[in-house]
């Protein structure tokens, strides 16, 4: 399964949620007008909450336990491929494969 990289609906929501908080904290503190400030944290924590309800709702990415076997399966065969030369069954690491 292709990871969505964060573009779900409780990812966007979220986002923007924090992204007017981050604004309006900002505003406010060059005004130096504390409850201004505190309202902007508080749509930070609004963000949190509502995109983590989101995702518990089913409108967030969906977790993944590692690959399946068929991923894991294509992964070895597409491996195996770029490097020929290593199907002597010779052990090395999954960063010292890639490098």
């Amino acid at each position: 399964m292709a990871h969505s990289h964060g573009h779900t609906p409780a990812a966007w929501t979220g986002v923007i949620i924090a992204f007017v908080g981050f604004c309006v904290g900002s505003v406010f503190t060059v005004m130096a007008k504390p409850a201004g400030v505190i309202a902007g944290l508080v749509l930070l924590a609004v963000a949190a909450v509502v995109g983590g309800i989101m995702s518990a709702a089913g409108l967030g990415q969906k977790k993944s336990k590692g690959l399946t076997a068929e991923q894991a399966r294509a992964h070895r065969e597409a491996h195996q491929a770029r490097h020929p030369e290593r199907r002597d069954g010779e052990q090395r690491t999954h960063a010292q494969a890639h490098s």
